[in-house]
């Protein structure tokens, strides 16, 4: 996981050139080169007038210095402007630059040299400014400018030391940083220059500027470059480094902890040796910098080092890296979240850590970034939950604190995300047993209301079938389900309705309440040619003025009201036609069908009529077959309704589907103005449909859903 921003880096060249050119602006050139009122062709003229006087000022004559040092001044103010960079680039600006940082030769070796090293740094200084655009860096190094920084960063071995030469390093060293910015070719050519060596020097010299330009070239030049990396390694750079995280001066010690992380990225033995120079304990140091660079970087290197192995992982932890970790997950800058959620997430893969950082207070602020709108905080925050929930002294912590609805209900942009997230709910289900399913149990009598409802939601989704009476029946979660929908929040009523829906269909389906009902007890059936036939008929009946014959074995052998009807002390016993009065003669011809036949189709159109019907004359099979097909048109705007029937003609099946649709349905039921009354009223009937199924799957050690779908 490297980490160089390119538009942001970009900026930070560009802001910190325009910083140090402030800082070091004197002289007589002061005149402001770039104004808003003047035209392109101004400043076309201006450039290259600059640029002539430095194709011709090449000598050490004092005038030809002045003028040089001037134009060369104007031209590094000018490229502080990008608008106008290719302006000067095609005005011949760099050829000229790069013969200005050349040694000239001296007209005599005891003359002075005038305008020592001003002329070499504004001219280096330009040189990195046009560098900052990626498109002219190339343009920069074929002009032969390479082999010349790489010489100025060498000026200090000439044993002179004055403030104008630290300029000069200076500028060379931000000048190769611009121009091996995301360019593999250049950074392989700096190194073949021999331009690593001297800035690993330069990292010992005695100012602090020119040590962060070296750290700052140097980590550009080990980016995503191995044989660069190899090469500041062998040059001995780790010690220095590793003493300069300590520095306070904070620009230091982000460039030294940016070059070791660079270093160490997707090299094990580099690594190993960061490790072995002494970085652990400065790097856990800078995560309570004060510099929030310094900060992300540390935490990046931190979870760079916990990849290592096991042993370096508990280190880390001992040595104090988790509370400033914690700490970083509630700042405000979004990628010192991110990689302080990384550097968590692999400390988290050691079982003694995970414990460690749910102790320190990492789980609330880690489910607080799940809902980040970016993909790698929220992803680097899923998988140090991951990390977490894996051992089995966290599982209470998870789930008391909110963590399961959190995971159930966010809204994850990255699929490996999604995956990360269902992953850790499995965790979580597999380990709901034994000491943590009883001390779950425990807090769902004793603690917080609060924390009794987080715990029975969690279990509801997460616990295994087996469990659902001990839970529910036994400890009183039902009836911390049903407050739920009572509540008067509706999130709360909107996550008891979803936990008790997922409580009733848990498991592997063996039946089914939405498929249709199984043929009923064989019985005698005459067959459907029998159907309104007088043949043989001994009973007629009169429906809306039309007669229907029937046949008494066929009746008796029903339903119980028939037999009554027939057997008993009714009138009908010895009547020979038998009025019906409440039912229509197409429901009773599709009645008298199925008790003749054991089975009928049953239209939606007649459901209704024919159920009541079947109640009225206790045909139990039809009933099903009306409540199945009344099932399938269940809808929100009429549940209400169809619950109604259901307990107007006692139709058990219909009821509890009509429940079972609230429940999952109750999102979009909650707009209805009816939804209050519908609620209160399902609740007696919910607590107990759940008691008796719950104790009935207990008793026959059944692991099916309560309600099992298709």
């Amino acid at each position: 996981m490297d980490h160089q921003n390119k538009p942001q880096t970009r900026r930070s060249l560009k802001r910190k050139l325009e910083q140090e050119f402030e800082e070091d602006k004197s002289g007589p050139c002061k005149a402001a080169v770039v104004e808003s009122r003047r035209t392109h062709q101004d400043i076309i003229r201006d450039v290259r007038i600059h640029v002539d006087v430095l194709n011709t000022c090449i000598s050490f004559t004092e005038a030809h210095r002045a003028a040089a040092k001037c134009s060369a001044q104007l031209l590094s103010e000018i490229a502080m402007n990008e608008d106008i960079v290719d302006l000067i680039v095609e005005c011949g600006a760099v050829p000229a630059l790069v013969k200005q940082i050349q040694t000239p030769p001296l007209l005599a070796e005891s003359d002075p040299i005038p305008f020592e090293y001003e002329v070499q740094k504004a001219c280096a200084f330009a040189l990195g400014l046009i560098a900052v655009k990626a498109e002219h860096q190339q343009l920069v190094v074929d002009a032969g400018a390479l082999p010349c920084l790489v010489n100025l960063l060498k000026m200090h071995k000439d044993g002179c030391n004055s403030r104008e030469m630290n300029g000069v390093i200076r500028k060379a060293a931000d000048a190769i940083t611009n121009l091996a910015h995301e360019n593999a070719r250049i950074k392989t050519r700096i190194r073949t220059e021999g331009g690593i060596p001297p800035l690993v020097q330069l990292l010992e010299y005695h100012d602090i500027k020119v040590q962060r330009s070296a750290a700052g070239a140097l980590r550009t030049l080990a980016f995503k470059n191995d044989e660069n990396k190899n090469q500041i390694v062998e040059c001995n750079a780790l010690p220095t480094l590793v003493l300069m995280l300590s520095s306070e001066d904070v620009t230091v010690h982000y460039e030294a902890v940016g070059v070791i992380g660079n270093l160490v990225h997707s090299s094990p033995n580099i690594k190993k040796d960061v490790l072995l120079a002494g970085a652990l304990q400065p790097v856990i140091r800078l995560l309570s910098s004060s510099c929030l660079e310094s900060q992300r970087e540390a935490a990046l290197l931190i979870g760079q080092f916990a990849a290592a192995d096991s042993d370096c992982k508990v280190h880390i932890v001992q040595r104090g890296a988790v509370p400033p970790l914690i700490e970083m997950l509630t700042s405000s800058d979004v990628q010192l979240k991110e990689m302080s959620a990384f550097a968590l997430g692999r400390l988290a893969q050691d079982t003694h850590n995970q414990v460690g950082i749910v102790q320190s207070g990492g789980i609330v602020p880690l489910l607080s970034l799940l809902d980040s709108k970016g993909g790698p905080l929220q992803h680097n925050s899923a998988f140090a939950l991951y990390g977490l929930a894996e051992n089995e002294d966290n599982v209470v912590d998870l789930i008391k604190t909110g963590g399961v609805q959190k995971l159930l209900e966010g809204e994850f942009i990255a699929q490996p995300t999604k995956d990360c997230v269902a992953k850790t709910l499995k965790r979580l289900e597999e380990k709901i047993h034994g000491r943590a399913l009883n001390h779950l149990l425990y807090l769902m009598r004793t603690a917080a209301k609060a924390v009794q409802k987080r715990v029975a939601l969690a279990l509801a989704h997460l616990c295994a079938p087996n469990d659902r009476k001990t839970i529910f029946v036994d400890n009183n979660g039902l009836e911390l389900l049903l407050g739920l929908l009572e509540s008067k929040s509706f999130k709360q009523q909107k996550d008891g309705s979803e936990a008790l829906y997922k409580l009733a269909t848990k498991g592997t389906s063996l039946s089914s309440v939405d498929a249709a009902p199984v043929s009923p007890t064989p019985q005698v059936y005459l067959g459907e040619q029998y159907v309104n036939n007088p043949t043989l008929s001994d009973v007629t009946f009169l429906v809306e003025g039309k007669r229907f014959y029937a046949h008494r074995i066929c009746l008796l052998a029903s339903s119980d009201a028939f037999r009554a009807m027939f057997d008993g002390g009714y009138r009908e016993r010895d009547a020979k036609d038998v009025e019906i009065p409440n039912i229509r003669w197409d429901v009773f011809v599709l009645m008298m069908r199925y008790i003749y036949t054991g089975s009928v189709t049953v239209e939606i159109d007649h459901a209704q009529e024919l159920l009541r019907a079947a109640d009225q004359y206790l045909l139990e099979g039809l009933k099903r077959l009306c409540e199945y097909a009344i099932a399938q048109d269940i809808s929100v705007e009429d549940v209400m309704l169809m619950y109604e029937l259901a307990e107007a003609f006692n139709a058990t099946t219909l009821r509890e589907t009509c429940l079972l649709f609230i429940l999952e349905q109750f999102e979009r039921i909650s707009t209805k103005p009816w939804c209050g009354r519908l609620i209160q009223r399902v609740i007696p009937d919910l607590r107990n449909f759940f008691v008796s199924a719950l104790v009935k799957c207990y008793d026959s050690n059944v692991s099916s859903p309560l309600w099992p779908l298709d």
